[in-house]
């Protein structure tokens, strides 16, 4: 793709983007997919269900919960996670392989997933996107469509316990204006994957 840096290295890296729900990590992660030709997206595990335009293996791996359930008792997550009754997970076999690789992965997961991924992998850089406020991530929630009134309400409830964990990650971008946090995101994520 034009514009991509390609970067490589012996042994692979690990950016890792989080933030609240509506925050716009997922749009600022494909950014820097399309910017940084030598990265890989991390696809996580998940039981919630397929949303329109997601495909199974791409964005996620979508198992049964007893499948899941089965991985977890077996010891294959680096981390896992119960969110709004779904359960989410990375697999570490897909982690370690890049990494040996010398593949750099990005990761687009929760606050409590990022965290879990620093005490596995200390060289992990967390990058937490905040949002400018929380009215400005109530209306870009909404505005979605993606969830029904109840679901909405459980992922505003999560957000002060997310916020807090905020001053743990390695750097912290607020997304006011979308192509200004796209920007600073982008000289993390290359000032990470040149540094020996």
């Amino acid at each position: 793709m034009s514009g991509a840096t390609p970067i490589s290295a012996a042994r692979g890296k690990l950016i890792v983007i989080s933030a609240p729900s509506g925050s716009g990590k997922t749009t600022i992660a494909r950014e820097m997919l399309s910017r940084n030709s030598s990265l890989r997206f991390s696809v996580s595990a998940t039981t919630r269900g397929m949303r329109r335009g997601e495909v199974d293996g791409e964005d996620y791996f979508f198992l049964t919960p007893e499948e899941f359930r089965r991985r977890v008792s077996r010891g294959e997550f680096v981390e896992w996670e119960e969110i709004y009754g779904d359960l989410y997970g990375t697999l570490q076999s897909e982690v370690d392989a890049a990494l040996r690789g010398g593949k750099h992965l990005l990761f687009d997961v929760d606050v409590k997933g990022a965290l879990s991924i620093k005490r596995a992998y200390p060289e992990a850089c967390l990058i937490f996107i905040r949002p400018p406020s929380l009215q400005v991530l109530e209306q870009r929630l909404r505005s979605r469509l993606t969830e029904d009134a109840e679901a909405l309400g459980r992922r505003l409830e999560r957000v002060p316990m997310e916020l807090d964990q905020a001053p743990l990650f390695d750097y912290q971008v607020v997304n006011d204006v979308l192509t200004k946090a796209i920007e600073e995101v982008h000289e993390i994520v290359q000032l990470h994957l040149r540094t020996p």
